[in-house]
């Protein structure tokens, strides 16, 4: 099962708004959300708590892309979440996250015993290329026990 896969079978809201993983690799990850009208806002455009989830889910496919070797011994949390919108989204709109950090950086902190936190930016455009929204959400490697 491919990451996209197993985050659209076990997350809720990713299902929901019907997310298209299109690229989910320790590099980066791009997730789409199609225009559906049952998610539009006041303008016709993705609701601003669409496009958050869109960004959120991108930034969660490349942290299980990075870190999937690591889930036996850590949990991988989002410890926060900051977003700006830049321009109206209309349409179908894309995020790509990307990691803040290096993974064997944050992997040697895991491995020290420490519980590493990282950063994920996400960049969300729409179709014309235009970037409509920038997001950082700020993840952690739990270690289990």
């Amino acid at each position: 099962m491919s990451i996209g896969e197993m985050l659209a079978a076990t997350v809720p809201m990713a299902r929901t708004l019907n997310l298209q993983f299109l690229e989910t690799g320790r590099d980066r990850a791009v997730v789409a959300l199609p225009d559906q009208g049952d998610f539009h806002n006041h303008v016709g455009g993705p609701h601003a708590g669409a496009m958050f989830t869109l960004g959120e889910s991108a930034s969660g496919a490349i942290v299980l892309a990075a870190f999937g070797d690591q889930l036996s011994r850590a949990v991988p949390l989002a410890v926060s979440a900051e977003i700006a919108y830049k321009k109206l989204a209309m349409g179908a709109v894309t995020a790509t996250a990307t990691l803040g950090r290096p993974a064997a950086e944050v992997a040697a902190q895991l491995d020290a015993g420490e519980r590493p936190e990282f950063p994920v930016t996400v960049e969300i455009r729409r179709a014309d290329g235009a970037v409509t929204g920038e997001m950082t959400v700020v993840w952690t490697l739990r270690p289990n026990g």
